[in-house]
């Protein structure tokens, strides 16, 4: 049985294919192919991740009702922008505490 080969020829004028040759340039000679195998091993692992994250989150999601906020407009958004955060009194007899 012979085994397999694979060529890989860059576009110099596609960004990515010369990031990509530069790495594999600095990969020490007799190396290449564990390099290769891993990347290629890695890459399918990432989409197999990112697929379970997305499944995963698709089946939270289903489970959550969202309701949108009213939008306020004119001066009463200009009077929540303005207006200052309360601090609860709980806080303030704390901080006294402390002085």
């Amino acid at each position: 049985m012979s085994r397999p080969v694979f060529s890989f020829r860059p576009n110099p004028e596609n960004p990515e294919h010369q990031r990509a040759w530069e790495i594999l340039s600095s990969v020490p000679e007799g190396q290449k192919n564990l390099f290769l195998v891993r990347a290629i091993l890695q890459e399918d692992l990432a989409q197999h991740l990112e697929k379970l994250i997305r499944k995963a989150v698709r089946e939270e999601l289903e489970g959550i009702q969202v309701e949108k906020a009213p939008v306020l407009a004119g001066p009463e958004a200009l009077k929540q922008e303005v207006q200052k955060p309360e601090i609860p009194d709980q806080m303030l007899d704390f901080l006294s505490q402390i002085e």
